[in-house]
């Protein structure tokens, strides 16, 4: 029986990763019997969370029949929290982001903006018509240092607290939940299909990020770990949020550029296209803290960088450009390719802290 679940769960994470395969595909990538692949397919396909798609592609001869995870079956909510705003996002067990939401709420340690928070994942799922027993649980994203072990947020600088029960925030939502750091939850949802070794940098109205190694987040010894925003760039420079001075955040963070156009990152992109001057002087100078921020990256790590957070998803049409400020300070590459921008925009944390419950649930399935 433990042969068979183990397969079972084998055949259903090797779609999820694929998004289509077929029955043929499975068996060779998974060196598995085709009399076994086909079992555990039926049974898959009986209880609603395979489906057939049509053909596959074809590598020679007869096309293979097409299958995929269907849409969805079960759902996992994310929720990611920061100073301001509160997102809210629906993961399926295809791997597809079905909606997401963003409230703008100040976050402040009271009973109102508990229950607040359960009363707006309550009309989240019923606008979007989703049938509660469906609701695997709910993932948490909050800034700081989070110990997961004992559901404390240790510190936050953003919030301004310090040994929180993280009970706090799941007083009021009714179904499972679990917590992260938001840089570790929005590194899992862009690396969690990674085949290499990357480091995530999330840059946005903070900066943060994570180290992925070997398949998962090296968290540090004391939940510290990637605490990159608060590395010192520029000794004596601007004030950090933390108290410091010089640190990557006061140069990298989205607040950075945003406060050129009243906290509208739209619009300084779209003066920057436009040639403001003082836009382009000010992305110049971003252009030049973060490239000394990914060599320094490069140098300690050698491995992929991804750029992600709010920034991150501005980045993908100005990697060229930040190469060229790259190579000013690391004469070992011979290219910049290792530079990545991100799958996901401002959701990817909030997709991150939902995922969890969905493989959670493949991990279970008998």
């Amino acid at each position: 029986m433990e042969i068979k679940h183990r397969n079972k769960v084998k055949i259903v994470k090797f779609i999820y990763k694929k998004g289509e395969t077929s029955k043929q595909e499975i068996s060779r990538e998974l060196g598995l019997s085709m009399p076994t692949v086909l079992q555990n397919i039926k049974e898959l396909l009986d209880r609603g969370i395979v489906i057939e798609t049509g053909k596959y592609r074809s590598t020679g001869g007869r096309k293979a029949g097409a299958l995929s995870l269907a849409k969805g079956h079960k759902y996992a909510a994310g929720i990611d929290i920061t100073k301001n705003h509160i997102s809210m996002v629906l993961v399926d067990t295809s791997g597809a982001v079905s909606v997401y939401k963003r409230l703008k709420r100040f976050y402040e340690d009271s009973v109102e903006y508990y229950e607040g928070l359960g009363v707006e994942l309550e009309a989240f799922l019923a606008e979007n018509h989703i049938d509660k027993n469906k609701v695997l649980g709910v993932g948490l994203s909050i800034p700081g240092i989070v110990d997961t072990t004992n559901s404390i947020l240790l510190r936050t600088h953003v919030f301004k607290v310090s040994n929180l029960s993280l009970k706090k925030f799941s007083r009021f939502l009714k179904y499972e939940v679990a917590f992260n750091n938001d840089a570790n939850s929005a590194a899992y949802a862009e690396l969690r299909e990674a085949a290499k070794n990357s480091i995530y940098l999330s840059l946005s109205n903070t900066v943060g990020g994570a180290v992925y190694i070997k398949d998962e987040i090296y968290m540090g010894d004391n939940f510290k770990s990637a605490e990159f925003g608060h590395m010192v760039l520029k000794p004596g420079g601007r004030t950090c949020y933390c108290g410091k001075k010089g640190c990557m955040d006061a140069y990298c963070s989205a607040l950075a550029l945003s406060e050129y156009t009243d906290d509208n990152l739209d619009q300084f992109f779209l003066q920057l296209k436009d040639g403001d001057k003082k836009c382009i002087k000010a992305w110049q100078e971003y252009l030049d803290y973060l490239a000394l921020a990914v060599s320094n990256l490069r140098m300690a790590f050698d491995c992929d960088i991804i750029l992600g957070g709010y920034l991150g998803g501005y980045l993908e049409d100005y990697l060229v450009e930040l190469g060229s400020y790259v190579v000013k300070y690391n004469n070992f590459d011979i290219d910049t390719t290792y530079i990545r921008s991100g799958k996901y925009k401002k959701e990817a944390a909030a997709v991150g802290a939902g995922i969890q419950f969905i493989e959670k649930y493949f991990e279970a399935i008998d």
